[in-house]
């Protein structure tokens, strides 16, 4: 009868995996260091995974599906807003009305959503980028980008078919700018020992994204720094001896 695998050995096997994944790559890791990291022998490594490839497309899976499962909750959600509300005009971006703010707050906290999974994934996706090359996995990021894209492309053609984001840059290039940025930001986590103010980041990307696609007219200008104050001139002091003298000499 076989020995069942300890789900907490597994925990600390696939632990080590993914910090020796990212030190030295898929191929260059080894199946001897991740176990002697957590304390198993390399027998019980095959107890939780056919091999090393394996252990990390488990990994990739979870991630993969969680990912999927983000955008697809985004798309109903945006279905959903469109059919209950309908399509945005061009007053409701220049007057920032409800509805408009709703779906920013809507797809600000989608976008934090994805944040949160990267960051809880950051190791992966490092390794997905920069670690896979050879194997079977070094073009699986590149597809979830090219699905994003695709995703945020038609998003913002919708948008420019109302009249409510400018018409000037091709969707294709907006939809890359703003994928590419999340990748970027997921390498810099990567490298982070401390969780950076998500919230903030997805805030801030939003407030770039709506001030920098809103067509022209429905842009707030910057408000006037305030008119700095000035105290009362002082009249100088041989005006004043000249008035002075005047009323001296007065009747």
């Amino acid at each position: 009868m076989a020995r069942p695998a300890d789900p907490h050995a597994r925990a600390a096997l696939i632990a080590a995996a993914r910090a020796e994944f990212v030190k030295k790559g898929l191929r260059g890791a080894r199946i001897e260091d991740i176990t002697a990291a957590c304390g198993l022998s390399k027998g019980a490594f095959y107890l939780h995974a056919a091999s090393k490839d394996a252990l990390f497309a488990e990994v990739v899976t979870e991630f993969s599906s969680a990912m999927d499962e983000l955008i697809e909750r985004r798309m109903k959600q945006m279905e959903c807003f469109f059919a209950e509300h309908g399509p945005l005009e061009a007053r409701d971006v220049a007057e920032r009305s409800e509805r408009y703010e709703r779906l920013v707050e809507m797809n600000t906290e989608a976008d934090l959503g994805t944040l949160e999974l990267m960051w809880a994934y950051r190791d992966v996706v490092h390794v997905l980028m920069r670690g896979s090359q050879g194997t079977e996995f070094e073009s699986l990021m590149w597809g979830v980008v090219d699905r994003e894209v695709t995703r945020v492309s038609q998003e913002f053609q919708r948008l420019q078919a109302d009249h409510v984001s400018r018409a000037d840059v091709p969707p294709t290039v907006i939809g890359s700018l703003i994928v590419g940025t999340y990748v970027l930001l997921a390498q810099q986590m990567s490298q982070m020992a401390q969780k950076p103010d998500l919230e903030e980041w997805a805030r801030s990307i939003h407030r770039l994204i709506r001030e920098g696609s809103m067509p022209p007219g429905c842009v707030t200008p910057a408000p006037a720094a305030p008119k700095k104050k000035t105290s009362p001139r002082r009249p100088k002091a041989r005006a004043l001896s000249r008035t002075r003298s005047t009323s001296r000499s007065g009747p």
